[in-house]
């Protein structure tokens, strides 16, 4: 069962990107390091709802 999940920036909490996960495998939060177009730099992205 896999979900859509949306990424938001951890310094100006824009949400960026979207992808999805399998919530049975992956229970936490998600975080990876992307791009930012707002800040203009790579960040920390952390999922939200």
């Amino acid at each position: 069962m896999r979900i859509y999940i949306k990424l938001a920036c951890s310094e100006c909490k824009m949400r960026n990107y979207v992808t999805t996960k399998n919530k049975q495998t992956h229970p936490n939060k998600l975080e990876f390091k992307k791009y930012c177009p707002t800040c203009r730099k790579h960040t920390l992205h952390k999922e939200t709802k």
